[in-house]
């Protein structure tokens, strides 16, 4: 580390009861170049104290909301204070903590889908260009180091020029009205106003938009969505099906579902070109196949050296010991980790550490989000090109 210190965050969100802040924590510690020393972690005062005394934090340093948090950590002297928040709440209490912490001086890291709403997404893309800020979006699927082979073997033209996508990521845990049985994850997502416009593809199909844009680089040009809500009651869509038209000819499908009764979280995607093909799968992280017209299909295989120097950068132990979840989230902190401290120290970051999504990244989802959304209701192909304001 540039700094020859541990970076320090506070948390906003991930109080009592929260799934994702305990996965986002222990990511950003398994390392060991980054630690939590401050925290609102919850709109209730009780709650964000609770939740410091049980993760031994100075009760000091526990606030009883955001705000109150970025005020205060900024009085701190340089020495002292945080070097980044991590924003871990419901999708609707994403924007107004990212703005007050970038005008407060800091840097972010934010739980995805960036924003609720387009104008928010771009407004917070013009923050971090105006702050000189380091911005990270965790769409953790990004971070397993064979996603990145693949990206590395799509750039070297193995696969030839790409035809065809296809990406899926189905669930089954909202086969039944879980809200009304006051179930904390499936509340939030299926609720309007702390989901926004979308559940099932806000929630996962976002993932599946960001896998295919990061390993293929292809820009969605149009698209037509088939959006389901198959549970009576529910306010949302639960399911959704895509067709998709990429910049230069390739044709997608996208499957996001959470009422595929039986499914955990089966992302998978497949890339068709014209030389080879190559699938990944998120519940197999560690093996990348490729297959081709006239030869075996090759398994490429995490921790082994003859892989690109990107997914070996990414990777921490040996072939044949099983390397995840929390590995893939640890990669976007560390990397974004390692950005910051290098700008703090006014260095130049090391030739991997970039390797995250940004908020660019992040607007780029909204719009794809909220264009689904209106594909759906209008049951026509929509044009859906973007490009988020640098």
């Amino acid at each position: 580390m540039p700094l020859g210190r541990k970076l320090r965050y506070g948390m906003v969100g991930g109080g009592p009861g929260a799934f994702i802040g305990a996965v986002h924590r222990k990511a950003a510690a398994l390392d060991g170049e980054i630690e939590l020393v401050a925290g609102a972690f919850s709109s209730d005062p009780a709650k964000s104290a609770e939740q410091g005394a049980e993760l031994m934090l100075d009760a000091n340093r526990v606030y009883g909301s955001y705000r109150e948090m970025a005020e205060k950590e900024a009085a701190l002297p340089e020495g002292e204070r945080i070097d980044f928040v991590s924003i871990v709440t419901p999708n609707h209490v994403h924007f107004d903590p990212a703005k007050t912490f970038l005008e407060a001086g800091f840097h972010v890291v934010c739980d995805k889908p960036l924003t609720t709403t387009l104008e928010d997404a771009e407004e917070l893309c013009r923050l971090v260009k105006a702050h000189d800020a380091v911005f990270a979006v965790t769409h953790n699927y990004t971070g397993y180091p064979m996603v990145k082979e693949a990206r590395e073997i799509v750039r070297a033209g193995e696969l030839g020029d790409i035809r065809k996508v296809v990406v899926e990521y189905p669930q089954g845990w909202l086969a039944t009205l879980l809200e009304a049985e006051g179930a904390k994850q499936a509340v939030w997502r299926t609720d309007p106003k702390q989901a926004g416009v979308s559940s099932c593809i806000g929630d996962i199909g976002s993932h599946c938009e960001n896998l295919v844009s990061y390993i293929t680089e292809l820009e969605i040009e149009e698209l037509i969505a088939d959006m389901t809500t198959f549970v009576s009651g529910r306010l949302l869509e639960d399911d959704g099906n895509l067709l998709i038209h990429y910049k230069g000819g390739a044709r997608g499908i996208l499957y996001a579902s959470q009422i595929s009764i039986g499914e955990e979280n089966n992302l998978r995607i497949r890339v068709y070109g014209t030389k080879a093909s190559l699938e990944w799968h998120q519940e197999n992280p560690n093996y990348l196949y490729v297959k081709y017209p006239d030869g075996p299909e090759k398994t490429h295989k995490r921790g082994n050296d003859y892989l690109s120097e990107i997914a070996q950068h990414n990777s921490r132990i040996p072939f044949g010991h099983p390397e995840a979840f929390i590995e893939a989230f640890a990669n976007i902190y560390v990397n974004a980790g390692r950005t910051m401290a290098a700008k703090i120290a006014g260095e130049e970051p090391g030739e991997f550490d970039a390797d995250f999504p940004t908020v660019q990244d992040g607007a780029r989802g909204v719009h794809f989000i909220h264009a689904a959304v209106r594909s759906g209701n209008e049951r026509a192909w929509i044009n859906a090109s973007y490009s988020p304001p640098e």
